[in-house]
């Protein structure tokens, strides 16, 4: 099967105006790639030619099951890994060529990122603040509205290894937006996550939003992706099955939910092969 040309009929061009838009303050990625070697050395493809535009004031999901390739695109538009071939730009800011130009515009949120257990929520943030070359008086201005924006007064004094789930997530978040990025990458945010916390996930998510800064979003919570995604993108071992609205991809499905409509895209994409 000739995927690239699937995937061209599958992905027409995007309009002058998106490309413009994600250039400025959002995300373009085109004909991304990354092959590891196995542990026997062959090639393992998890990120296959992968094209797509994120735009300000959107949430832009990327699903997919777990090795579907979602992580590792993000990892490497955060600059945590680097692609073997193919592009990306956060805010017109390259990936590959201009990686702290890319930490400057983009913040980065995961369920693998830690935090430092002896330090509290404040020292951690002054100490990000700091990293990003933050001025002293406005940093500590930025720190104290976070904590307020956040609800972080109660803990924020303590170290953040005492610290439960919900109230790290807080400060994880807090520290993703402390310089006020353009971007927003968020790897899985509501994971182990209470009722209340999640709620208050999705309501930052909507302000970021709101507030125009370009979101991108992976998760396997299909009602999240539901409210939440102005478009989405279908990944599957590493190709890009499908982008556009939830009714877009209703109406080329003929299903409703989007966990049926991601398994209509798989059914399609295995009987293609």
């Amino acid at each position: 099967m000739n995927h690239e040309a699937d995937a061209a009929r599958e992905h027409p061009p995007a309009r002058a105006d998106d490309a413009r838009d994600a250039a400025r303050g959002g995300v373009v990625v085109e004909d991304l790639a990354k092959v590891f070697a196995d542990s026997q050395g062959r090639d393992v493809h998890a990120v296959r030619r992968l094209s797509f535009q994120a735009r300000p004031g959107e949430v832009f999901g990327l699903l997919g099951p777990n090795g579907a390739g979602k992580t590792t695109t993000l990892r490497i538009l955060a600059t945590l890994l680097a692609p073997t071939s193919g592009r990306a730009t956060i805010a017109g800011a390259d990936v590959g060529s201009d990686p702290l130009g890319v930490r400057r515009k983009l913040g980065y949120l995961s369920t693998s990122t830690g935090l430092y257990p002896r330090l509290t929520p404040r020292e951690t943030l002054r100490y990000c603040g700091q990293l990003f070359g933050l001025d002293a008086g406005p940093l500590e201005a930025r720190i104290e509205a976070l904590v307020d924006a956040f609800d972080l007064s109660s803990f924020g004094d303590r170290s953040c290894e005492s610290l439960s789930t919900g109230q790290k997530q807080r400060v994880s978040i807090a520290r993703a937006v402390l310089h006020e990025p353009e971007v927003l990458i968020l790897d899985e945010p509501t994971t182990g996550l209470d009722i209340l916390s999640t709620s208050d996930m999705i309501t930052f998510i909507e302000g970021c939003r709101d507030r125009g800064t370009c979101v991108l979003l992976s998760t396997h919570v299909m009602s999240e992706a539901e409210r939440l995604c102005e478009r989405i993108g279908v990944l599957y071992e590493g190709r890009l099955l499908a982008v556009g609205t939830l009714a877009e991809l209703r109406e080329r499905t003929g299903v409703e939910y989007l966990d049926a409509i991601f398994r209509a895209l798989v059914q399609d994409s295995r009987a293609d092969a």
